[in-house]
């Protein structure tokens, strides 16, 4: 390899994000630069934040010497994939393991939106202070230097499972419904934030038995309008009386009053209008950033719409997931089916893995998402929306004042799943895994370590912390209370999936 090597920033497209990680991103480059000088290499730094797809192709386009993107907060994927695309050079994605700012979920998405255009690139990534004293993180990023990629174990991957008749039955009665009817999934806008990797198309979804309608963003404004005062005056009463606390006018969110959530039920009433009108199956809703200045947040909407009990309800729940993430409204809507197939309830949660530490003798990842996880997870009761808690988006991303749809999650057996794009293919993960209850002092550490007002969930996804920032392919996550395992497993292969199974080589 080369001796010079360029060290770049991939950014958020909000000046805000990045003037608050600035610092963590300085430090960071400090510490790859210190390890890279170590081990006899020349790092330099591309200027500035790439904050614009035109900021990765002017400044990495031309750059022909190894890459190391630094990653410790969130960023796009096209912020880097638009400049390194078609090249050959050696790419390397590296984060600082904190759960301060999501840099290993910027790291996944972004590893993701590589593998989804076919562009080789590793990843690396250490929770030591000082990164030249983590002796097995120097000793791949040594590895890297010498051969341009880092080989990492496959022993807890493996490409089938024993499914059962019993269960092997369950997925092609689930099978049939896709094959009768395919799944409409309305999508609500495009990709959100640069999640390239999480939107596949007519094209890919028509070979799986489901396809898209999107619907432009506008729409929700226009039919929003026509709401009647009635119907949010019942909707308010509803959420109200099924459990929901609001935390409205408290120190730091004076502006979130109860107005806000009356318009975040405006848009959950005007989609579900428009989920109806089209018989849609499930929801894919962008939000951001186009109505980051238009509307409020539509994590609490999205929340409800993830909840059976809700306004307007038809006793079933809409699968939604948030930033129009196909990659999980796919195996949602399949979990769901196989859910109620199995005579379980049908909530599936939505969430970024966002940061992880051992607890107890396990690795224990902080699942947590602003969007769609839904009540169930925070009571195992369908009946009611108690434990839901909306607090105020931060100001600072959300500048229109609304709620969240929070809760901790309760403890229980979970199967989880992904889909995503490798070889031009759709490729599903399928995990199992637990829900664990933290004691009150750690949990509340993780949690006010990452983002206190998002949904809460801390998962043994039966897989160590290398394993999944290995091989792992997106920041995003969809898991279900009970053992559906074997049934998706089944499923995702009588829908033409290829499939991969996670799971730890001891278990």
């Amino acid at each position: 390899m080369k001796q010079r090597i360029a060290l770049f920033w991939p950014g958020d497209g909000r000046d805000l994000p990045n003037e608050l990680a600035l610092p963590s991103v300085a430090e960071a480059t400090r510490q790859m630069d210190a390890a890279l000088r170590k081990l006899g290499k020349e790092p330099y730094l591309v200027d500035g934040f790439l904050t614009r797809p035109h900021h990765a192709i002017e400044r990495l386009g031309p750059v022909h010497d190894p890459m190391v993107g630094i990653c410790v907060h969130w960023f796009y994927g096209p912020h880097t994939t638009e400049g390194v695309v078609g090249k050959t050079n050696p790419l390397l994605l590296a984060s600082n393991f904190s759960g301060q700012w999501p840099g290993l979920v910027g790291l996944l998405n972004t590893g993701a939106c590589l593998e989804s255009l076919g562009r080789p690139f590793s990843r690396v990534w250490t929770d030591v202070p000082d990164w030249t004293k983590d002796e097995i993180f120097m000793a791949r990023l040594e590895e890297w230097c010498r051969t341009g990629r880092i080989a990492y174990a496959e022993d807890d991957i493996a490409y089938g499972a024993s499914v059962s008749p019993a269960a092997a039955a369950l997925a092609g009665k689930v099978a049939r419904q896709f094959h009768e009817r395919r799944a409409l999934i309305l999508m609500l806008g495009d990709t959100s934030m640069g999640m390239i990797n999480g939107y596949f198309g007519p094209r890919l979804l028509n070979r799986h038995y489901f396809t898209e309608h999107k619907i432009d963003q506008a729409w929700i404004i226009h039919r929003g309008r026509s709401v009647s005062h009635s119907r949010l005056d019942a909707a308010m009463a509803f959420v109200r009386h099924y459990g929901v606390t609001f935390h409205w006018e408290e120190p730091g969110a004076d502006d979130f009053t109860e107005n806000a959530t009356r318009e975040q039920l405006r848009d959950y009433l005007a989609v579900l209008d428009l989920v109806n009108e089209y018989k849609a199956d499930c929801l894919g809703w962008q939000y951001q950033l186009g109505l980051l200045p238009l509307r409020p947040p539509s994590d609490f909407a999205e929340g409800l719409f993830n909840s059976v009990c809700r306004p307007e309800s038809n006793g079933d729940l809409v699968i939604c997931a948030t930033e129009a993430d196909q990659g999980n409204a796919v195996p949602m809507e399949m979990m769901k089916r196989l859910l109620l197939a199995k005579g379980l309830h049908q909530a599936v949660m939505f969430h970024d893995v966002r940061w992880g530490a051992r607890h107890e003798g396990r690795f224990v990842w902080v699942l947590l998402n602003s969007g769609s996880c839904g009540a169930y997870a925070f009571n195992h009761d369908p009946d009611t929306l108690a434990g839901t808690h909306s607090y105020r988006q931060p100001r600072g991303y959300f500048p229109v004042p609304g709620g969240t749809f929070a809760g901790e999650s309760l403890p229980g057996p979970i199967t989880w799943a992904r889909c995503y794009i490798k070889d031009d293919t759709l490729w599903m993960d399928v995990g199992r895994g637990e829900v664990v209850k933290l004691p009150p002092a750690t949990r509340d550490a993780w949690w006010e370590g990452t983002t206190r007002q998002w949904p809460f969930m801390a998962a043994d996804l039966g897989i160590g912390r290398d394993t999944l920032m290995a091989h792992y392919l997106s920041n995003h996550i969809a898991v279900a209370y009970g053992d559906i395992f074997e049934e998706m497993v089944a499923l995702s292969g009588e829908m033409g999936f290829k499939v991969r199974i996670l799971q730890a080589a001891r278990r």
